[in-house]
This record gives C-alpha cells, structure tokens and sequence, in this order.
C-alpha cells in the first residue's frame, strides 16, 4: 500500500491507495495556507497516518509517501522550489515529513502527478503523452518513455504559459498572452461575463437572475446547449483558444496522446470535438495529425492522489 497526498492552497487530500493505483480510502483538511510550512507539513503526515489507521492499517504497512504539490519542485532533493500559493519557499518537505514518518517520500508538481496517474491507469503504450487541466489556470504534464519530464530543474512542463498572443491579456504569472490567460476556467468565466454584459437579451442573463457574479465556467455552455447566439459565440471562441494551445503542443512534441482534464473537461465532447476540428485545422501536418489521440482524462479530483501514489525513484 501506498499514500498519495495532493496538497492545494485551500485543501490538503491525503489517500490510501494499491500498487495498481485503486484509492482504498481518502480523506481531506483544510490547508491554512497562511501557516508556517512547518504546521502545515505536520498536519500533512498526520494527514497520511490517519488514512492508515482510519482503515486497520499501520504505517508499517506503507511502502511509500508521494506528495503532489503546486509549483516547482527539486524531485531529486525533495524539496519545494517555489509555490505562491502556499507561500513555500525552497521548502525542505522531504526532511520535515520524515521527521514524523520514516519512510521513503516522494515530491512533484501537482499538474505532473496528475498526468502521471492518467497515464499509468491508461493503457501505457505511449512514448509522448500529455495532460492538459483546465482549472483556475491551466496546467501541464508531459509523461515521456513512462518517466515525468520536467526540465533540468524541475520547473518544466508549464504549458499554460507559453504566448499563443503577443501583448495579449494579462496573465497570473506576470507576462501577457499566456494560454493559461484565454483557456482556463478563469478565462471562460471572464468571457462569459463579457459576452453578458455586451448581450443583454442572451439567455444567459436569466440563467444568473442578473447577478453577474453567479457566471461560472458552465453558464455558457448549459446556454449554447439551448441555442443562445451570444454562448455559442462563447463557447466556439473558447474551444478555439483551447485548440490554439493543444495544436502548439502536437506541433512541439507530437504525442500518441493528450487528455484535458479540470471541471471544464466535464462538458465531454461537446468541447473535444470544436477542439479536435481546430487540431486537424492547425497542426503542422494539416489535415493528418499522425493518429493523434485527443481525449477527456478519466480520474477527475482523484488523479492528484493516485499519480502521487505512484511516484518512485
């Protein structure tokens, strides 16, 4: 038995999990990002003893702890380069847990781990694949002959900030046309919004009551679904800023597969199949993009503990 941990600026997951990736029991905290690390990587191993003991397991029986965590990670050293949203700075987590739980423990990037799980529960014949996640931004794995590939030092991957605009919308991390500033699911939202404002007999408005605040990354969609000009505008550009970065990704790596994840993936293939279209329209290949696989990921919330899980040497 294993333990993965995904650790988020709100919540902090912790699950017990089978060498062949079943979660058995889970369970959750809060984070209290605004600790001190140390408090916060105490309750994170009792986090991980209590899942043990929850089931009749002891920590005995755990063969290894692997954390997912936002941010840059030193994999080989175990510790946290950088994460602002839980405010760790060159963090020694591997140290610090093994000060309450002497076993062999594990540290990558949460959007790595993610993509890790996706693809050892798939079938693990690709050479190139990745996952994309559209959430609060938009994040990246890339899984390369079975291993996670993240750079020389451990801060690569980060698709959702390559320029698909020059001098474009202003993005989270400080630059300006990132993919992560037009695909995510913040981005939707602030579309959505927009498309409202600038179309006040859209169904939509009455799918808020009027309280734009009420627009979440499903407005548009559960709109256009019903025919709304102003979502299906929405909804066709959104798809397209999403292939627009999916195409770079085939272009740059052309892998066997890539699977979207996050709560936008939810909508199936209602957004994969504008998606898929706009591949096939702007990949370098043209019209034959090599049988690449375009795909919905199928873990959802559970991916971050399991590709945590399975993290080794």
């Amino acid at each position: 038995m294993r333990i993965g941990i995904d650790l988020g600026g709100t919540t902090i997951k912790a699950g017990l999990v089978t060498e062949d990736g079943k979660i058995r029991y889970k369970s959750a905290i809060p984070t209290g990002a605004q600790r001190h690390y140390t408090e916060i990587l105490a309750d994170m191993a009792k986090l991980a003893i209590k899942v043990c003991e929850d089931t009749g397991y002891s920590i005995d029986d755990i063969t290894s702890i692997g954390i997912g965590s936002p941010g840059s990670c030193d994999a080989k050293n175990g510790v946290l380069v950088y994460a602002n949203n839980i405010n760790f700075h060159n963090v020694p987590v591997r140290e610090e847990m093994q000060k309450y739980i002497n076993k062999p423990i594990y540290l990558e990037n949460d959007a790595n781990v993610a993509a890790y799980a996706e693809y050892c529960m798939g079938d693990k014949n690709e050479e190139c694949f990745i996952a994309v996640t559209l959430g609060t931004g938009v994040g990246g794995g890339i899984i390369m002959n079975g291993k996670i590939f993240s750079g020389y030092n451990g801060a690569g991957g980060e698709l959702g900030h390559m320029v698909i605009k020059k001098d474009g919308a202003a993005c989270t991390c400080g630059r300006k046309g990132c993919w992560e500033a037009y695909a995510s699911a913040s981005a939707l939202i602030a579309q959505t919004k927009r498309a409202i404002i600038e179309n006040k007999n859209s169904i939509m408005n009455d799918m808020i009551d009027g309280n734009i605040d009420r627009v979440d990354g499903k407005t548009a969609f559960d709109a256009a679904k019903q025919g709304d000009k102003a979502a299906l505008e929405v909804v066709k550009k959104y798809a397209e800023y999403v292939g627009c970065g999916i195409a770079n990704i085939i272009n740059i790596f052309q892998p066997e597969k890539v699977v979207i994840g996050g709560g936008i993936s939810n909508q199936g293939d209602y957004l994969l199949n504008p998606i898929k279209e706009y591949c096939t329209l702007e990949v370098y290949s043209g019209a034959n993009i090599g049988g690449i696989n375009i795909e919905i990921a199928k873990l959802g919330n559970d991916a971050g503990i399991i590709g945590a899980a399975l993290l080794n040497e």
